[in-house]
């Protein structure tokens, strides 16, 4: 992240709530520069106004911004990570596991009679579990490609949550899935994992 944007995010982490230019004064940039930060933050999620406040004199009051719940700091990953650990060492079969958890993680989720459909509704899934996935036709059946591991965190201490992906896919697609891709680079560089369905 460009380095004002994370400094004011920095800020915002330690005092919850500032106007631009007590932002300015702190980082020793412009208030027109930090509003150009703030307005690339707002929109990409990460701040928002929460109020005014008065100036001195006769100007206008000044937008407070502060943090969103999204960009607020927290413990899930070390909370994640514990759970899994507890967990999985007291079950003997990890796969049945993790079935449970994708079971759990998905919900009452209606399946459509279609294959297609049903592609087409995994994949709204998954992106609502921030996958950015997609599909595509391939000559061994659909291809589901995944550009995004929402438990890259803590998948280094829990590699099983890659086994996860497949379980989730097999049910939301109610067929087999076989990996055929794991952090493989796209031709853009960034890493993706892909599934192939079978019937």
């Amino acid at each position: 992240m460009q380095l004002t944007r994370q400094q004011i995010l920095d800020y915002l982490q330690t005092n919850r709530v500032a106007t631009p230019v007590e932002m300015s004064r702190a980082l020793q940039v412009t208030a027109a520069n930090i509003r150009h930060h703030l307005r690339i933050l707002r929109e990409a999620g990460l701040v928002e106004v929460v109020g005014t406040r008065k100036t001195r004199g006769r100007g206008h009051p000044m937008q407070l911004y502060s943090l969103t719940e999204r960009a607020l700091q927290n413990s899930l990953e070390v909370l994640s990570a514990a759970l899994l650990t507890v967990v999985l060492a007291d079950t003997p079969d990890v796969d049945a596991a993790l079935e449970r958890i994708a079971a759990a993680i998905l919900g009452n989720c209606c399946l459509p009679e279609s294959a297609h459909a049903r592609l087409n509704r995994a994949v709204e899934h998954l992106n609502k579990l921030h996958y950015h996935a997609a599909w595509e036709a391939s000559p061994d059946g659909p291809r589901v490609i995944l550009r995004n591991c929402p438990y890259a965190p803590i998948l280094a201490s829990h590699p099983e949550l890659c086994r996860l992906d497949a379980v989730l896919l097999s049910l939301l697609l109610d067929a087999p899935v076989r990996q055929t891709a794991r952090l493989k680079r796209s031709p853009d560089g960034a890493p993706h994992c892909a599934f192939i369905r079978h019937e």
